[in-house]
């Protein structure tokens, strides 16, 4: 069945393996596209007389589908680029929730805007971003946001929330464990800087500069260089990125893991230590081990990969065989970070 409602056209058994960064062979009982930010009133009309789960997709890099997805896939591809002076040392940026992430990092350079050159090479789009959290070489989104325009769904009407609004934690919002039903983004504004200050904490990029004087283009194309050595590309191996979060113990815990391993790699964070999750990973020997249609990337044991055939089940196995490798050897749990859906 096919029908089209309002400029909206919904398809029925719409198939989203190449929607998805994992190329899973998921399908949607029911799919369609948002390009203008009016239109999801017409969404919301829609789904009132047809009452199902809706899953809003924007470049399906984050994501762990199931072989049929039950309800109403609604795609984001709403754009817009547009600037506004904040102060004298500062930009604000809107962008639309349908631009892709990594180009708008390459085109804010460009235009002398500052900030974001950090989180380069993150693949999906602008408006999954928020929902994530992303974050990358020292840099987090939270830190460079001044407001997220969303389509409030139970007062049926657009705002713009602050960033203490959307209750960011480490890779976490609102938009995905608190309220996740809610809000459809639409938009993200920035505060970018016009004068250029390096972020330089996280030591791989440090070392990656070398010595040479250190600007944006520099960074920018040295996270891309860091983040292609390590991280396969999803449109040749398919993959949703890191795949684990890397666990924060209690001081006193890590130095009882200190204590048994020297090499422990960790960084001080809020409430204890956060360990590096690829390290722990890398550790039980899982780096390049697979189970028939999925594997452990061999450069970076972060990330898991869709060897050729998988489906969700076959991630699931996986993940569970990590899980229970590093719970055993280091007594710490690994949380997934993609979303499972359904």
């Amino acid at each position: 069945m096919n029908a089209v409602t309002d400029s909206l056209q919904f398809r029925s058994e719409y198939p989203l393996q190449e929607l998805n960064t994992f190329g899973l062979p998921a399908v949607a009982e029911y799919y369609t596209e948002i390009h203008a930010a009016d239109q999801l009133e017409q969404l919301e009309q829609w789904l009132k007389r047809h009452p199902m789960p809706l899953l809003l997709l924007g470049g399906g890099s984050n994501l762990v589908l199931a072989d049929r997805v039950p309800g109403l896939v609604a795609r984001i591809l709403i754009r817009g680029w547009h600037r506004s002076d904040l102060s004298a040392s500062h930009v604000r940026l809107r962008v639309g929730a349908g631009e892709n992430w990594h180009a708008t990092v390459e085109k804010s350079i460009e235009q002398g805007l500052y900030g974001l050159e950090n989180l380069a090479l993150i693949p999906g789009t602008v408006g999954a971003a928020p929902v994530q959290n992303i974050g990358a070489y020292g840099v987090e989104l939270k830190d460079r946001v001044s407001a997220v325009e969303v389509f409030d769904r139970q007062e049926q009407c657009l705002r713009d929330l602050s960033p203490e609004a959307c209750r960011f934690g480490y890779r976490d919002s609102l938009f995905k464990s608190i309220e996740p039903e809610r809000y459809i983004i639409t938009a993200v504004e920035f505060s970018l800087a016009r004068q250029f200050t390096a972020e330089l904490s996280y030591a791989g990029l440090r070392e990656g500069l070398g010595n040479d004087p250190v600007t944006p283009k520099r960074v920018f194309d040295t996270v891309c260089r860091i983040r292609r050595e390590k991280l396969p590309d999803p449109t040749e191996i398919g993959n949703a990125g890191s795949f684990f979060k890397n666990p924060v113990v209690s001081a006193g815990q890590y130095q009882q893991l200190q204590h048994r391993f020297e090499s422990l790699v960790a960084y001080p964070d809020t409430g204890g230590y956060k360990l590096a999750a690829g390290w722990l990973i890398d550790q039980c020997g899982l780096k390049g081990f697979s189970l028939e249609h999925v594997g452990v990337y061999p450069r970076q044991a972060l990330v898991l990969v869709n060897l050729g055939a998988a489906r969700r089940e076959d991630i699931e196995r996986l993940a569970r065989h990590v899980q229970q490798m590093v719970q055993e050897r280091f007594g710490v749990r690994l949380e997934p970070e993609p979303r499972f859906y359904p």
